[in-house]
């Protein structure tokens, strides 16, 4: 049946593994593997953090929220000593250092995607008002917001294709600067995040089919319009090295927290995959600070293991989960994508530790308890990460702690939570609702 088909290189036993839907754990074998001759350089992560730290009067003035972070797009490094030891029971995880990276309590946009987001756009903003001679190169970017620059970008229109929260980012910061902004999303995309963009004078435009559709149809109608910008979440490196720069916070933030990261102090992060953008270009940035001494590792659901199916498959050829049967439907929507970034796969395969999987379930079960416990409220897609360091105590991972001389117990473990501060409370209670549900199952049935 797929013979002669990219996915073809994969593992028979793998795709079985795949095709059943259960959780998993995948160990890159490739890890170390040179990185492509046009990986992005050190240089351009650090011209990007430049950038978002000369935007921080722009991001101030346009959000007034952002007040108490004096612009600054970032999020608080929380120790989750209440959930600890009732999500991770296992002895060896007892009493470790495990932190949520809470990004799903991002301003403004409210998720991860603000980071990569806000970046492209005030990328875009700047060539545009250096080209016209608005600005001149490396000034602060409040300059951005004067009557003069704001009625060039007018004639401009910035546009991308999301299931949500991408376009949230783009949309909401595009018309800021008063752009017009324009948002291709699925029809099954949630109706509240549709209205949010409407409420700030984003254009949206709906498509049949899934993700990828609402991309094509974004890319396609952008190429008709000269002074149409159309942001790639596939093959953005703007969006990517946005991503890269939030590495360099949580390393100050590490610091603060005085934990020690080495190899004999190794940290290990957990960050959830939709496309691959985002947690690429985390695992890229902490890969350049850290080195050796980071271990990276991605949550997907178990419909939509887009980044291990093209890992595993090590062809330059784009694989999807389609391919091999899967069919791509899951409640955690930011992950809904069929098909890995081949932009960020490239650069995952020589970066990347593994991948593991979770049923929509877990997803619930996990947001559920980190509420109960933490006080913290996430949507299913940002609690994919939580199973993370209970995976690195099973069996299957022995071999990779061992031979990379990990002992667990001195590790420090960072699960990223992507998204959730501005789901509609009515949504979040039925989240909550939900997770309450198969918890009490599973606990009555142990």
């Amino acid at each position: 049946m797929f013979e002669n088909s990219p996915h073809s290189t994969l593992d028979h036993t793998l795709i079985q593994q795949l095709q059943q839907k259960t959780a998993m754990l995948w160990l890159n074998p490739y890890l170390g593997c040179a990185l492509p001759n046009d990986a992005p350089s050190v240089h351009a992560i650090q011209a990007a953090q430049d950038r978002l730290q000369r935007s921080q009067a722009l991001l101030q003035h346009l959000f007034p929220e952002l007040a108490a972070s004096q612009g600054q797009i970032e999020s608080d490094l929380i120790a989750l000593n209440q959930a600890e030891p009732a999500l991770f029971t296992q002895p060896k995880l007892s009493k470790q250092a495990i932190y949520l990276k809470a990004d799903h309590a991002l301003p403004i946009a409210g998720s991860i995607k603000a980071r990569g987001g806000f970046h492209e756009v005030i990328a875009i903003a700047e060539q545009i008002a250096l080209e016209q001679q608005l600005i001149t190169a490396e000034q602060d970017l409040l300059a951005l917001s004067t009557a003069s620059a704001k009625a060039c970008f007018a004639e401009y229109t910035i546009s991308v294709g999301s299931t949500g929260n991408l376009g949230l980012s783009i949309g909401i910061m595009a018309a800021a600067l008063g752009f017009k902004a324009v948002v291709h999303m699925s029809v099954e995309a949630k109706e509240w995040k549709k209205q949010r963009l409407r409420d700030r004078g984003v254009e949206v435009v709906e498509h049949r089919g899934d993700y990828a559709a609402a991309v094509a149809g974004g890319r396609a109608e952008a190429a008709t319009h000269p002074k149409c910008h159309f942001v790639d979440d596939e093959q953005s490196t703007l969006l990517f090295l946005g991503y890269a720069a939030a590495a360099t916070h949580l390393a100050q933030q590490l610091q603060q927290q005085q934990r020690q990261i080495d190899r004999e102090h190794p940290l290990i992060v957990y960050i959830p995959c939709g496309v691959g953008g985002a947690p690429g270009g985390i695992c890229y940035g902490l890969k350049a600070i850290f080195g050796d001494a980071v271990h990276c590792f991605f949550a997907e659901p178990v419909a939509s293991p887009c980044m291990l199916v093209q890992l595993a498959a090590n062809t330059d050829q784009a694989v999807s989960v389609y391919d091999i049967g899967l069919d791509n439907k899951t409640e955690a929507d930011g992950l809904a994508v069929g098909l890995a970034s081949t932009l960020v796969s490239p650069l995952m395969r020589a970066q990347l530790s593994g991948v593991f999987t979770v049923e929509d379930p877990q997803l619930y079960q996990n947001l559920y308890q980190l509420k109960h416990l933490e006080q913290i409220e996430v949507e299913p897609s940002a609690a994919a990460a939580l199973q993370g360091p209970v995976w690195l105590n099973h069996p299957a991972a022995q071999d990779y702690l061992n031979s990379h001389n990990i002992v667990i117990a001195q590790a420090t473990h960072v699960i990223w939570s992507t998204g959730g501060c501005l789901v509609p409370q009515q949504e979040m209670q039925k989240f909550q609702r939900i997770g309450q549900e198969i918890y009490d199952r599973h606990k009555s049935k142990t």
